[in-house]
């Protein structure tokens, strides 16, 4: 073997969703914050993202973990979630892959029974606690950002559809949030690629037709997923769409928190107040609103979500210096339009 490139990676899921933690291989990122590092990765380089997303190494239906050391003194590590379409603030699935990992590798240290893990991500200080025994992490319960509303029944117009109305929330990234029962579909497997179709075209109008900004984060400022949203009161199915058109397999942590923010909004769940928050696939996530507070002028929660995640491998992704596709390769059959030709950062590239 002859190897240009590696790193090591530790294969992960929460609640079904995989989500790969980069262990070693890249030091760390230029940037003062992790929002400059995402920026970074965004903007400037994102040939990690492509090295671990892209075919051969990749695919299309997972995240990977970019562990890097904090930038700020109250946390114990940072991370950031890349996904095909880019690097992301924040997600609830893979912050659970990643403090599972930290702990079940002895990355950091695992205190039986319980395990606080302080985790720096772009979107703000996300408090982890892990309940831990004979040196397994059983659960990952995550203090979660500010949640707010930012719109409540923007009208979306979506063609062959009839007109909409959707909430758009934060809860660690942005999403607008559709009720199934307007468009007369449930979140189901037998419906899985149907809602992945209509949540691309959905996602794609609310980004054209839906204006938001972080009032603290700057550069936070797209509609960056849909949420297909069943259920009221204290149980709930979420159905999130990720790029390039797939289902999330876990109930969606940041999705969750959004949605316990326009819950909040509309008067239907209260400080304290826990529900169940189901998947496509029916794994779950337990969650509440433990307070309130603001967000620039805007009234938020503070959100709190529970989940498992299990480590399934562990390996290392490497390069041959001789391979034609350095960066990997993608194709519009599995990864969806526009997918298959070269771009700027970011952009799919097939060499």
């Amino acid at each position: 073997m002859r190897w240009s490139k590696q790193i090591n990676v530790v294969g992960a899921h929460a609640e079904g969703e995989i989500g790969r933690v980069i262990t070693g291989g890249v030091l760390d990122l230029p940037g003062k914050t992790m929002a400059e590092k995402l920026q970074y990765i965004a903007k400037i380089d994102d040939e990690i993202l492509k090295f671990t997303l892209f075919e051969p190494r990749g695919s299309a239906q997972m995240s990977a973990n970019l562990l890097l050391p904090p930038t700020r003194p109250d946390a114990d590590a940072a991370f950031i979630p890349l996904q095909p379409d880019g690097p992301h603030a924040m997600s609830g699935s893979n912050a659970m892959c990643v403090v599972t990992v930290l702990l079940e590798t002895g990355l950091l240290p695992m205190t039986e029974p319980v395990t606080v893990v302080a985790l720096d991500t772009a979107a703000g200080l996300v408090r982890a606690t892990a309940d831990c025994r004979d040196g397994k992490c059983e659960r990952v319960t995550l203090d979660m950002v500010p949640s707010f509303v930012e719109h409540l029944d923007h009208p979306l117009d979506v063609d062959g559809l009839k007109p909409l109305k959707v909430d758009v929330a934060f809860g660690g990234s942005y999403f607008a949030l559709v009720q199934c029962a307007d468009l007369g579909v449930e979140i189901s497997p037998a419906n899985a690629r149907v809602l992945a179709q209509l949540g691309m075209r959905l996602q794609a109008a609310a980004r054209e037709q839906i204006r938001v900004n972080h009032p603290a984060l700057p550069g936070l400022d797209k509609v960056e997923y849909v949420l297909f949203c069943e259920g009221a009161g204290r149980g709930i199915r979420n159905g999130n769409v990720l790029f390039p058109g797939r289902m999330d397999r876990s109930p969606c942590g940041t999705g969750t928190a959004a949605r316990l923010s326009v819950l909040h909004a509309r008067g239907a769940l209260k400080v304290g107040e826990r529900i169940e928050s189901r998947s496509i696939i029916d794994s779950l996530f337990t969650a509440e609103i433990t307070g309130t507070t603001t967000v620039g002028a805007l009234p938020a929660v503070r959100s709190r979500l529970s989940g498992r995640a299990w480590i399934y491998g562990q390996g290392i992704l490497a390069r041959d210096p001789s391979d034609p596709f350095p960066h990997g390769y993608t194709l519009p059959d599995i990864w969806g339009e526009g997918f298959g030709g070269p771009g700027p950062p970011n952009a799919p590239i097939v060499p």
